[in-house]
């Protein structure tokens, strides 16, 4: 008896292709995304408030920057580490996908915990009335640190696409990675003494181009 085993149907070759392929475009744009719209978020004003000074009260203000410098820093990080990605493979690559899922977290977290910050407006206001122990009143926060936690949420779905597809993803050609062994000498074109721009030639090459010896 005779058994006709059935050849692969097209389909499912092409699956992991197009899985790849879809997964890439996705994590480069969210990746991308989530990295510009937190740095644009740490620059605009997250929280506003007053300080009592002479009797008055003083308006006092924020930037995400002033807050916190984390988001910032971890969604340029996030954003090197997507462009890394293609530079590593297997074990590597996994790696870096890690760090760029933890910068995500990290960049969430932190906007999360600014949020209810006060301390930068704290000590905006101590400096504005003398007191060291002065705090702002009238407390109030903007939406914008709820922005960058929102790129932060784009970083990490980023990291976890390359965690999860990322085996499918192209690297770059080791036709541009320098290997180790040394380039052969190209041998010297013969020295014509009739020429003063040979002669000037094979004196820069260590020759002495009255007997045509080579380097000493």
């Amino acid at each position: 008896m005779e058994y006709v085993t059935a050849a692969p149907h097209p389909r499912s070759e092409a699956t992991p292709a197009r899985a790849g392929r879809r997964s890439l475009a996705m994590a480069l744009l969210c990746g991308a995304l989530g990295a510009a719209v937190a740095l644009l978020a740490t620059r605009q004003q997250w929280s506003e408030g007053t300080a009592t000074v002479a009797g008055g009260a003083f308006p006092l203000t924020a930037k995400g920057s002033d807050v916190t410098g984390v988001p910032a820093a971890l969604a340029i990080v996030g954003l090197a580490a997507l462009v890394a990605v293609f530079a590593v493979r297997r074990t590597g690559r996994y790696a870096v996908a890690a760090l760029l899922a933890l910068c995500g977290v990290g960049t969430v977290v932190a906007a999360l915990l600014g949020a209810s910050d006060s301390a930068a407006l704290d000590e905006q206001a101590a400096q504005a009335s003398g007191d060291t122990s002065a705090t702002v009143d009238a407390l109030s926060h903007t939406a914008w640190p709820y922005v960058a936690a929102a790129g932060g949420a784009l970083i990490l779905l980023a990291g976890l696409l390359a965690l999860r597809y990322g085996r499918l993803w192209p690297a770059m050609s080791g036709r541009y990675e320098r290997s180790g062994a040394p380039r052969p000498r190209r041998a010297a074109a013969p020295t014509d003494p009739d020429r003063p721009e040979d002669l000037w030639k094979a004196l820069d090459r260590g020759e002495d181009p009255t007997t045509g010896a080579g380097p000493a």
